[in-house]
């Protein structure tokens, strides 16, 4: 009788088990960019993404802008972020991933924010390169909005791609350790710091070093 009732718990448990998984349903979602139009849904379980990125040059003519929608995969999971960085040399990228779990919630277009140009007190050593993982002059460049943290970036072209790039600027404190493809094609990572404090800065050190010469005369007084 126990071997019995063992095995109807086995079975009830196996039952319920496969009831759950078949009860989750799949629902379609929106892909973009394709190589034919109009693009044809994709189907999921596990959710859509809705993605734009923008980099901005000084020139409008290298200027981008990038868009891609589809279905998550199922080995992956998909999580809302929102970045902006400045670079050197005038460049700037920002980035808005958005995940939904509803019959083509991706099927808008996202639009970014528009950076803001009002000086936030942070300043970050800033540059950007093209041909290598360096900078050869780096200047200072005075961070906006809500560009906070000093970011380090360095990224190689997917594939055949040859492209590098590097810079250095301001960022979004959730622009920080990233590992992440971006523009379709370029695989980054970024690393982040506190702004340079202004302890070092030779004005600062004049001053404490004339303090620290100031305190013996206030005893002979």
């Amino acid at each position: 009788m126990a071997w019995s009732s063992s095995l109807k718990s086995l079975l009830t448990v196996f039952v319920f088990i496969n009831l759950a998984v078949s009860s989750v349903e799949s629902y379609q979602c929106t892909v973009y960019p394709c190589e034919t139009e109009p693009c044809a849904d994709c189907e999921t379980t596990k959710g859509c993404f809705n993605q734009i990125q923008r980099f901005d040059t000084p020139s409008s003519l290298t200027d981008g802008t990038f868009k891609q929608k589809g279905c998550i995969a199922d080995s992956n999971t998909c999580s809302s972020l929102s970045i902006s960085v400045t670079l050197g040399d005038q460049r700037t990228f920002t980035y808005t991933n958005s995940c939904c779990t509803t019959e083509k919630c991706n099927q808008g277009d996202l639009t970014l924010p528009t950076p803001s140009s009002t000086p936030n007190g942070v300043e970050c050593p800033a540059c950007y390169n093209e041909k290598a993982n360096l900078c050869s002059s780096v200047t200072t460049l005075k961070c906006t909005g809500e560009e906070k943290k000093c970011i380090e970036v360095s990224g190689r072209g997917v594939g055949a791609s040859n492209l590098v790039i590097y810079g250095k600027g301001c960022a979004t404190e959730n622009s920080c350790n990233l590992d992440m493809t971006v523009l379709g094609r370029i695989q980054i990572k970024t690393a982040c710091s506190s702004p340079p404090s202004n302890h070092g800065h030779p004005t600062a050190k004049f001053v404490s070093s004339f303090l620290i010469f100031l305190l013996p005369l206030k005893f002979l007084l």
